[in-house]
């Protein structure tokens, strides 16, 4: 599976970008809510495939598909970027968080996060239901892990999936 794509989306120059999928409760955090706050930090995740690959794979620049899950329907609303390097998710030190893990020490820290920025809002939601109806899109994670929250893209499946928010041609 092909994960980079070419892209300047406010860099100087073609650079190489991984691609993935994050997926967020449109009533907890929107893609609405992410174009108010310009980014976020991606708090929360716990699950080890999930915090693995925000630690140990995504970088800066990397191009994120915006998923709204648990809506109706869920699907693909936006584009974001990955605008930090890993660290500790911070939410895992805090007693009062639902997400407080009593395992985890600032000294050795169990759960990473990256910040995500918008970058656009797609004209059409692509939903669920649509993107398993094209056979390019068969392999997606998404489409055979439904439930990771994090996960890598195909380049040529990101930009099918941008072509598809766009609407027909």
């Amino acid at each position: 599976m092909e994960t980079t794509v070419n892209t300047t989306l406010g860099e100087e120059g073609m650079a190489e970008r991984r691609c993935w999928l994050m997926k967020s409760e449109e009533d907890e955090y929107s893609i609405d809510d992410l174009e108010r706050d310009r980014s976020a930090a991606w708090t929360r995740v716990r699950n080890y495939e999930a915090r693995n690959l925000m630690r140990d794979e995504m970088s800066p620049g990397d191009l994120v598909l915006y998923y709204h899950s648990n809506a109706k329907p869920s699907g693909v609303v936006g584009l974001a970027r990955v605008a930090s390097e890993p660290y500790p998710d911070p939410t895992q030190f805090d007693e009062d968080d639902p997400y407080y893990d009593e395992k985890a020490s600032r000294e050795d820290p169990r759960w990473w996060l990256v910040d995500v920025a918008f970058v656009e809002r797609f004209p059409r939601k692509v939903p669920l239901k649509e993107i398993k109806k094209h056979p390019e899109l068969s392999d997606m994670v998404l489409v055979k892990r439904m439930r990771l929250s994090v996960q890598p893209v195909a380049a040529a499946e990101l930009e099918l999936i941008r072509k598809l928010a766009a609407g027909p041609d």
